[in-house]
């Protein structure tokens, strides 16, 4: 990267001595955990059961965000968001996830947090579950789901000989190991830049081990001796690698970028043999303390490679909690991983998206700082362009915010006005400040009232008993989202509708020119399928 000669910066001391100088572009690893709840961290759960230590010392040396989220409330629409810094309801995919099988899902010639840093000189890498789709090599008359998981008769469409195009190393990312999906979804096999390393010839299954018959994983093509236990071993490995690789080159100024989302704690619940039974609650609580342990091995790497003063490391979740957690057995030991938030993964209550968020950064970031406005994962995008000075185009992270200002501590106002939120059935909601706002009757996902329950219970009612269609909350006062006060305040309920009209109308909803919009205006009107 071009840095101005030191003449120049010496003149700027001189003569603008309020004017920072410029600061050595960081390193960034960005860790996304997989349905990890906010309240399976213990930094953030003054009650939880589940020892963390490894998210809580990232806590002590950083900051932590209490009301961060994720765009969705499920794995492939979050993922987008962080990729791209733009909401995932503008993409193709309005409801659900995408399989292990699915074709790319990031639009053509749309820029990336990773083509964006790798244009400022920073090396790439990506590590772990994509999700995001990629351009298989399909057996001639066969088909996958374009936008859903594949079928049980789908799964053996895919020739594993051929290279998958347009997966993570078209997308700005010099480097990729990992897997396709969620580690319940074919094939299971690791992929690296383009090819599997290995041919999935196998008929399998992951081995279950919890006996909750809500953990699951779908039949289908695997490599010979895949396990799912050793995921998490292997893309730490192969991510602590990675910084090791990139120690000396950072030094000399060519930092780089890790983009880490792993596959745990997310079904099947798979925790490795040195970790089983180490909770004392679950093999659930097992596997996030086998988690912990993985983001403590990537922290001490950085240490280790002197590298931890000037890297910006930001661990996340890309939604709330699983049922397939077993909450009744967590419950049984006072655990909650959706902390006082209702509701959990899938669902557009708070226990949907609300996520836990740590940050370091010695050489920026204040030791036990935090921060209690609203921030979105997909605020990663306009960040990394702040801080290496790159400049986004027009049509690109057209709703991401930057959080360096607060990285810095120049501000403990909040960044962003608002932010919407989206569920796995296409449910919206729209928060600003204390209201929120919920566009549907029901939860929009799995938890009560469930969207074809709520249905239902209209259609047997009588009229006075049937759900209001709209959901108001004021979380200053009711932060377990329980008192619907849409009836009491409908100027507020018209205002929030017209921030979220003019946010799906405009293509964005950070300054700048209104964009092309991709989706129908009234799609937040939809009656949410079931």
């Amino acid at each position: 990267m071009k840095r101005c000669p030191l003449l120049i910066l010496l003149t700027l001391a001189i003569c603008l001595p309020s004017v920072r100088a410029v600061e050595s572009p960081p390193n960034i690893v960005f860790i996304l955990c997989d349905d990890l709840g906010y309240g399976d961290v213990q930094c953030l759960n003054p009650e939880g059961k589940i020892k963390t230590p490894h998210f809580d010392a990232i806590a002590q040396r950083g900051m932590t965000f209490t009301d961060a989220h994720s765009s969705s409330a499920v794995c492939t629409p979050t993922r987008y968001g962080v990729i791209t810094g733009r909401y995932n309801w503008r993409s193709r995919l309005q409801s659900g996830v995408l399989g292990g099988l699915s074709p790319r899902l990031i639009e053509e010639g749309r820029e990336t947090v990773a083509s964006l840093l790798k244009s400022s000189g920073y090396h790439t890498a990506c590590v772990g579950k994509w999700h995001l789709g990629m351009d298989w090599v399909k057996f001639s008359g066969k088909e996958v789901s374009d936008l859903n998981i594949e079928k049980a008769d789908q799964v053996n469409s895919v020739d594993f000989t051929k290279p998958a195009s347009n997966g993570p190393t078209s997308l700005g990312f010099d480097e990729y190991f990992g897997i396709s999906a969620s580690l319940d979804m074919v094939p299971y096999v690791f992929i690296e830049n383009d090819h599997v390393i290995a041919n999935p010839s196998e008929t399998m299954k992951l081995e279950m081990n919890s006996g909750d018959r809500k953990s699951f994983s779908r039949e289908g093509p695997g490599a010979p001796g895949f396990r799912g236990e050793d995921v998490l071993p292997t893309l730490t490995k192969r991510a602590v690698g990675i910084i090791e690789r990139r120690a000396a080159p950072a030094k000399e100024g060519h930092p780089f970028f890790l983009y880490l989302p792993l596959a745990s704690p997310h079904t099947p619940i798979l925790p490795s043999s040195e970790w089983r039974g180490k909770s004392g609650i679950s093999l659930y609580a097992d596997f996030v303390m086998e988690t912990d342990d993985a983001i403590g091995k990537v922290s001490r790497a950085l240490e280790s490679s002197g590298l931890a003063e000037n890297t910006l490391l930001i661990v996340t979740s890309d939604n709330g909690c699983s049922p397939s957690a077993n909450f009744p057995q967590l419950a049984e030991h006072g655990h909650n991983p959706s902390y006082h938030f209702r509701g959990h993964k899938a669902d557009i209550f708070d226990g949907g998206h609300r996520v836990p968020y740590l940050a370091q950064w010695p050489a920026v970031i204040k030791p036990g700082s935090r921060y209690d406005h609203l921030v979105g994962l997909w605020d990663l995008m306009a960040t990394a362009a702040e801080i290496t000075g790159a400049p986004l185009s027009e049509n690109a992270g057209e709703d991401s915010v930057s959080l360096l200002p607060v990285f810095r501590g120049a501000t403990d106002q909040p960044v962003r006005d608002h932010l919407i939120h989206h569920s796995i059935n296409g449910s919206f909601s729209i928060r600003q400040g204390r209201w929120k706002l919920e566009l549907c009757p029901d939860s929009g996902g799995w938890s009560e009232p469930r969207p074809a329950n709520a249905k239902k219970k209209a259609a047997a009612a009588k009229p006075a008993a049937v759900l209001p269609p709209l959901q108001l909350y004021d979380l200053s006062q009711d932060i377990g989202e329980k008192n619907n006060v849409a009836a009491d305040h409908p100027e507020i309920v018209t205002r929030l509708i017209g921030l979220l009209e003019k946010d799906v109308r405009d293509g964005r909803s950070t300054p700048g020119a209104p964009q092309k919009n991709t989706v129908d205006p009234n799609l937040w009107k939809f009656s949410p399928r079931p």
